[in-house]
């Protein structure tokens, strides 16, 4: 009996640990995502001067949520700043 329920426990340990791996593995593939999405919006900035939100939403195929934030990220950075305060009159530049 005690070898079944020690048998039972090894094996949900296995899988909980085997999902945490496949986890992890899913969350550094969104990071180096996020991280050539925000490269390619700062080398799109060289040749399109300035960009817009909906600019980089059609060319990366990205939502207005996520380009929104990739700006703000941007920004904080130091990479670029807002031009325009709200709306459709806000673009972005290098700075």
């Amino acid at each position: 009996m005690y070898f079944i329920i020690t048998l039972i426990i090894g094996f949900l340990l296995g899988y909980f640990v085997a999902s945490k791996k496949q986890e992890v593995g899913f969350i550094s593939k969104q990071q180096e995502e996020k991280k050539r999405n925000k490269q390619a919006i700062f080398e799109l900035l060289e040749t399109n001067h300035p960009l817009t939100n909906n600019d980089v939403e059609a060319m990366l195929g990205i939502s207005d949520a996520t380009a929104t934030r990739y700006f703000d990220e941007l920004e904080k950075e130091g990479k670029v700043r807002q031009v325009g305060k709200t709306g459709r009159y806000v673009s972005y530049e290098r700075v």
